[in-house]
C-alpha cells in the first residue's frame, strides 16, 4: 500500500511541477500573442526591406542610364567639334563622327587596326605536323595485328 501511496504523490507532485513550468515557459495565450506581434513586425520589416532594395536598383539603373546618354552626348560633342576644329585626317583618327562606332567592337574595326583576337587553337610550322591543341596530338593509334586487321576488315563488310 505503501507504494501506491508514494507512486500517487510522485504523480501528483509531477504534475504540479510540470503545470508551473508549462504555465512559466508554456506557450500561454499571452505568448502566443506576443510571437505573433513579432511574426507580424518581421513581415513588415521584409516588405519594407524588399521594396527599398527594388527602388534602388530601379533608381540605379534609371541613373546609369541618363549618366551613358550624357556620355554619348559629350562624345558627340567632342567629335563634331573635332571635325569642324581640326583637319579631317586628324579629326578621323581621334573620334569617329559616328557615335555608335565607339559602342561596336566588331571584326571590320580590328582588322582596319591590324589587330586579330587571339585563336584557341596553335598551329605548327610544318602544316604536315598537327599544332600542341589538336584533339589527337601526341597520340599513336595502335597497331593492329595481322588477325585483329582481318577481324576488323570482315566486321566492316
Amino acid at each position: 500500500m505503501t507504494i501506491w501511496l508514494v507512486g500517487i504523490a510522485s504523480l501528483a507532485l509531477g504534475l504540479v511541477i510540470g503545470a508551473a513550468f508549462a504555465s512559466r515557459f508554456g506557450g500561454g495565450p499571452a505568448r502566443v500573442r506576443e510571437l505573433e506581434d513579432q511574426l507580424r513586425r518581421l513581415r513588415e520589416s521584409d516588405r519594407e526591406y524588399r521594396e527599398n532594395v527594388s527602388e534602388h536598383f530601379s533608381m540605379t539603373a534609371e541613373l546609369v542610364k541618363q549618366m551613358t546618354e550624357s556620355y554619348k552626348d559629350v562624345y558627340q560633342h567632342l567629335a563634331t567639334g573635332a571635325q569642324s576644329l581640326c583637319s579631317a585626317e586628324v579629326a578621323s583618327r581621334l573620334l569617329p563622327a559616328n557615335t555608335d562606332a565607339v559602342f561596336e567592337n566588331g571584326p571590320a574595326e580590328a582588322d582596319e587596326l591590324g589587330v586579330l583576337p587571339p585563336k584557341d587553337y596553335a598551329t605548327s610550322q610544318d602544316p604536315s605536323r598537327k599544332g600542341a591543341l589538336a584533339e589527337d596530338f601526341g597520340l599513336e593509334k595502335p597497331k593492329l595485328e595481322p588477325e585483329d586487321d582481318q577481324a576488323a576488315n570482315g566486321q566492316q563488310r
